[in-house]
Parts: structure tokens; C-alpha cells; sequence
């Protein structure tokens, strides 16, 4: 990934950050937290501009890159994204979840190029753990 380097993310509670199955790894949901702290809160308002939120997803998003890479062996690389989840904790009337989704996949476009494009979901829900704003899920592919 550019710039330093991530430290893998810190569970907070009895989960591993990413299980590998074949080619195949799947992390748990990340939010936006550095070495196990929570650094935004909240809901995200209709009224405010989504650009608000681009640090919490993007962060989110690098924790959960983070994780996966960790599984990879040295002589594998990254193959392609196949599924990417945004979760937005999102008060009623919010309907730019997609606006959100994509600061996560313009991360993967930045990090992986093309392949970290793959499909996408974007779920609006009620809470998230520690009242954290986003919460990122994604299945990479290796390859070798």
C-alpha cells in the first residue's frame, strides 16, 4: 500500500481480522480505527455533504486492505476484489450510501488498480460497534 506502513488492525473482541479459504480471504468488518481506536463517531446526516465522511470509510477500508494483505504469501499478489461491503449507520432520508461506497472503491482503485474493483454493496443500518459511523467488509483474491 502507498505511503507508511499499516499495522494490522486490532480485533476488539473473539474474531480473527481475516480468515483464508484457498485463494480466497475474507475479512471481518473493520471501522475506522487506529491500533484498536475508534477515530470517528456517529450518524451519518442527510444534510451533510458526504465528503464529511471520506476519512472514516477510507480508513475503514485501509484496515480491512490491511488485514487481507497480512494472509497473502510472499510470492502472491492480489488478483482481484471480488466483494466489497460498506455498511452506513445513516439516519433516515440518507440516500447517498453509493456516494460513500465509492470513496472505499476509489481506495482500492488507488491501492490495487483495476482489480481492486469488483462488485459492491452498500447497506444502510441502524449501529455499528462502538457507534462507529462505517463498518468495511471485503473478499480478496490471491493469486500467485
Amino acid at each position: 500500500m502507498s505511503g507508511d506502513a499499516a499495522l494490522p488492525p486490532v480485533p476488539q473482541g473473539n474474531y480473527r481480522p481475516a480468515t483464508r479459504f484457498g485463494d480466497f480471504v475474507f475479512t471481518s468488518g473493520m471501522t475506522p480505527r487506529v491500533n484498536g481506536e475508534l477515530q470517528f463517531t456517529g450518524t451519518v446526516r442527510a444534510a451533510e455533504p458526504v465528503e464529511s465522511w471520506k476519512e472514516a470509510v477510507v480508513l475503514a477500508c485501509r484496515n480491512a486492505l490491511t488485514a487481507a494483505l497480512g494472509m497473502l504469501q510472499p510470492n502472491e499478489h492480489v488478483a482481484g476484489v471480488p466483494s466489497l461491503t460498506v455498511f452506513i449507520v445513516a439516519e433516515a432520508g440518507f440516500i447517498r450510501h453509493s456516494r460513500l461506497a465509492d470513496f472505499a472503491s476509489d481506495f482500492l482503485r488507488a491501492e490495487l488498480g483495476e482489480c481492486g474493483i469488483g462488485s459492491r454493496a452498500a447497506v444502510g443500518v441502524a449501529t455499528l460497534p462502538g457507534n462507529a459511523p462505517v463498518e468495511i467488509q471485503l473478499t480478496l483474491a490471491a493469486a500467485r
